[in-house]
């Protein structure tokens, strides 16, 4: 019987050590966040010249109405962040402010 305990002794041991063992180990640093398709629009969009609705679907390969869908949906309603447009020679041109920090 005492063999069978030093060996649930020893088990206990090993187990606990290795325990330390993970916690000891450097981390490592965490990767960079991915580029969205949605970082790409709004980089666009916050230009000072803006972005014409070809701009975003050439950056992004959406659809028009995907990208409409994004503006409305995910930055207006989501987001709570402003999207204005205005008429110009080169057609409507879509902005959106700054954050401000």
């Amino acid at each position: 019987m005492s063999d069978q305990s030093s060996q649930t002794g020893t088990a206990l041991e090993m187990e606990a050590s290795a325990r330390v063992a993970r916690t000891d180990a450097p981390r490592t640093a965490r990767k960079p966040k991915k580029k969205t398709k949605a970082d790409a629009l709004v980089a666009l969009l916050t230009r000072t010249r803006g972005a014409t609705l070809d701009d975003m679907m050439k950056a992004t390969g959406w659809q028009a109405h995907s990208v409409r869908g994004f503006l409305a949906g995910s930055l207006k309603k989501k987001l709570g962040r402003g999207v204005t447009s205005d008429v110009t020679d080169k057609g409507r041109v879509y902005r959106i402010a700054p954050v401000a920090s």
